[in-house]
């Protein structure tokens, strides 16, 4: 094999592991929130340049509570500002996580593209017979190349 780029042996009791655990993190993570893309874009957003302004604002307001309106409810603001700071290193842990998933998920589906491109090559050197002929229609749909829309022909 011309390629190997991950070699990775999950057992059952890895995937029990990793079951569970995910099983887990979906129980705590219940109470979150899913937005709509829409609501997403709506949505008034504290990037890096602002989570300081927001984080300076929320000080003085709590230096300065006699300018409060009732209505403002500043202990909420502080508990978001307080569960934000919570929970943005184990998203960070999460999105390494899911890196290192997504990478070798495609790592493995690359190192088995790459044995079959060479099986197939392989069979086509050297083999014959009824086995061929089924890898070879299996190929075919594979490689089964769609008239270009600008070809007269097509």
């Amino acid at each position: 094999m011309s390629q190997n780029l991950v070699s990775l042996d999950l057992g059952a009791a890895d995937v029990l592991a990793i079951d569970a655990a995910l099983d887990t993190l979906e129980k705590l993570f219940a109470g979150f929130v899913e937005l709509t893309p829409e609501q997403r874009h709506k949505l008034t957003k504290m990037g890096d340049r602002s989570e300081a302004f927001c984080r300076q604002t929320l000080m003085v307001l709590a230096q300065n509570k006699q300018m409060i309106p009732p209505g403002f409810d500043l202990d909420e603001a502080q508990s978001d500002l307080l569960t934000f700071d919570t929970l943005r290193p184990r998203i960070q842990r999460l999105r390494g996580l899911l890196s290192k998933g997504e990478d070798t998920e495609m790592a493995l589906g690359s190192d088995v593209m790459r044995a079959s491109y060479d099986g197939y090559a392989l069979a086509k050197l050297f083999g014959q017979g009824a086995a061929l002929d089924t890898l070879k229609d299996a190929m075919s749909v594979r490689y089964t190349r769609r008239p270009n829309k600008n070809d007269p022909a097509a």
